[in-house]
């Protein structure tokens, strides 16, 4: 298995995305000492995704996909949550995928897809 890396400015704002609006879950939460970088693993589904604090472990702006059973019915759900800052649409592509990309506050892209 692969686990990408986001790295993530803030841990309110990464759990308000990821687990209050996108419905991953907390897997574990690490920090050295009080008023450190934090490192969080975040998982849904078969997706597993570190975000880290630590400068240098990774760059915004990173962008991975995710393939998933169901995109339209996950759109639904996304798109019934109050979460302000995200609108995410859907594609049908050319290459027979659904596709739903959804960005993150620190600008990471995650791209879920289903194969048609």
């Amino acid at each position: 298995m692969i686990t990408p890396i986001f790295r993530i400015f803030d841990t309110e704002k990464a759990t308000n995305f990821y687990r209050d609006f996108l419905g991953f879950t907390i897997d574990w939460r690490h920090q050295y000492e009080e008023n450190m970088p934090e490192y969080i693993q975040v998982s849904f589904h078969n997706a597993l995704i570190h975000l880290t604090e630590h400068h240098g472990d990774a760059s915004p702006g990173s962008s991975i996909r995710v393939k998933l059973d169901n995109v339209e019915d996950y759109h639904h759900i996304l798109s019934q949550k109050e979460y302000a800052y995200s609108n995410p649409g859907m594609r049908h592509t050319s290459w027979k995928t659904i596709e739903m990309t959804v960005t993150d506050p620190f600008l990471n892209r995650i791209t879920f897809y289903e194969e048609k």
